[in-house]
């Protein structure tokens, strides 16, 4: 290495005298001349080998750091030791002095499970340690057995199957065993069985699993068979209008219409009713004051109870004769109650049909009850938010009718079909196309489209002028 870097540049002084002389700069010769013994010392470059010069860099790279979440700093954290043991650390350098010292364990709360399983010094530690060797060993075969083990589609995974048919013993032709007490003794005997719902040993569903079309909705239909549907689909519609018209009836035509005056004056009638009433009463009362000015001893203080008088007390005689009158009104009342019970006796067949009626009544409600939930049983269930209603028959006009394939008028969608019937055997909820309301958009007319002469105030009145006429139109409105 020279004194003087290649980039530096050479300071000139004036040697005219002797004391410039020392101070010139005799750094890089001197440079120079060291480089030049130590080559002779230990040879140049071009002598050395390449394993002299070069050392092969066995360091790894280092890998770039990573971004580690809240979460993995946590953990990270949570194995560090705790800042508050930091002061009870050694942190000095200075080794013990006394290099024999008796460290006192602190013997561990519980058992240490580790050492019972490396080192057992105890019969129940080696009965252990077999228990969970075969236990391992068990848990490895059944793995092996899942994943070699093929599933068998031979048999029919909706077919009804009977647990008492595999259990000997459980099924007699008689019926003595019940069903109750075949699983009872089948969870004894080890084959342990999970009782079910009620509703899984019956069909929760009378409807078929394809349901073929009718033969009125061919696109060469019978006539016999196309007049039967066109039948029933106006007798459908029939009692969907008689519905409305019902609905109507008891909700919309029973309020009359009438316009916003007459309106306003039944609400003030209604809203006054019983004010009239308080203002006459209260104006009888004022004439009344002013007609009795002087009769100010009535207002004088009164008790709630009236004084008893002396002269108000009843004599014997008269509670007497009021004795005597209770007594004759309870006889009567004892005649009337045992006139009642010999009537009573007399009708005891009319009683009994009366019973009989009653008690038939009973019997058929009871029936009819019972009729009502077996027909539910197998009707759709409401598995969602929307209850299944029968979509509308697809139907052909008789205009509409083709004699080939190729005129046809298509009217149903198979896809849509086989949804519904999904529906229908509750495999499927039933839902409700949702339809987005579009945002309404504020339009404006641009003044390139205009018609010549008409500025947007004349457009303004115009607008003004065609909402004040839908105003007028719509006179009336119904409460």
């Amino acid at each position: 290495m020279t004194a003087m870097e290649p980039g530096t540049k050479k300071k000139r002084i004036s040697k005219k005298n002797k004391s410039a002389w020392r101070k010139t700069d005799i750094q890089d010769v001197e440079q120079f001349l060291e480089d030049q013994r130590q080559e002779e010392r230990i040879g140049t470059f071009t002598e050395k080998q390449d394993e002299d010069l070069f050392v092969l860099d066995s360091t790894p790279l280092k890998a770039k750091p990573t971004v580690l979440s809240i979460k993995q700093k946590r953990k990270l954290n949570a194995k560090k030791p705790m800042r508050t043991f930091q002061p009870m650390e050694n942190t000095s350098k200075v080794q013990d002095p006394i290099v024999k010292r008796n460290h006192v364990k602190q013997k561990k709360n519980g058992r240490n499970i580790e050492m019972e399983v490396c080192n057992p010094t105890k019969p129940r530690h080696r009965q252990a340690n077999s228990d969970r060797g075969q236990y391992y060993v068990k848990m490895e075969q059944r793995l092996a057995d899942k994943k070699s083990k093929k599933t068998n589609f031979d048999s029919d995974i909706w077919q009804d199957v009977d647990f008492r048919d595999k259990i000997p013993g459980l099924k007699d032709e008689k019926g003595w065993i019940s069903r109750d007490l075949a699983l009872h003794i089948a969870g004894n005997v080890g084959k342990k069985l999970v009782k079910t719902h009620a509703s899984m040993h019956h069909k929760t569903i009378k409807g078929k699993k394809f349901v073929p079309p009718h033969p009125g909705m061919s696109y060469n239909p019978p006539l016999d068979a196309h007049k039967q549907l066109l039948s029933e689909v106006v007798e459908r519609e029939e009692g969907i209008i008689k519905k409305e018209q019902h609905l109507k009836r008891v909700t919309t035509s029973m309020f009359s219409k009438v316009t916003p005056e007459q309106r306003d004056e039944r609400r003030l009638m209604e809203m006054s009713e019983g004010v009239d009433e308080d203002a006459d009463e209260k104006e009888e009362e004022s004439e009344q004051e002013e007609d009795d000015p002087n009769d100010s001893s009535d207002k004088a203080y009164r008790t709630i109870n009236a004084a008893v008088e002396r002269d108000s007390k009843k004599s014997k005689q008269a509670r007497r004769k009021e004795l005597k009158q209770k007594e004759l009104q309870r006889k009567t009342e004892l005649k009337k109650k045992l006139k009642q019970q010999t009537a009573d006796l007399i009708r005891i067949k009319s009683i009994r049909h009366e019973l009989d009626d009653e008690a038939e009544d009973l019997n058929d409600l009871k029936k009819r009850r019972k009729q009502r939930a077996e027909k539910k049983k197998f009707e759709p269930k409401r598995l969602g938010r929307h209850k299944f209603e029968e979509p509308d028959v697809d139907v052909n006009m008789p205009e509409d009718l083709a004699g080939n394939l190729r005129n046809v008028k298509p009217e149903s969608n198979l896809l849509k079909d086989r949804f519904h019937l999904l529906q229908k055997n509750n495999m499927l909820p039933t839902t409700v196309a949702v339809t987005r309301k579009k945002a309404k958009v504020k339009r404006f007319e641009r003044n390139s489209h205009k018609d010549p002469g008409t500025s947007y105030q004349d457009l303004a009145d115009r607008r003004r002028a065609a909402a004040k006429a839908a105003k007028q139109t719509q006179d009336t409105i119904q409460i």
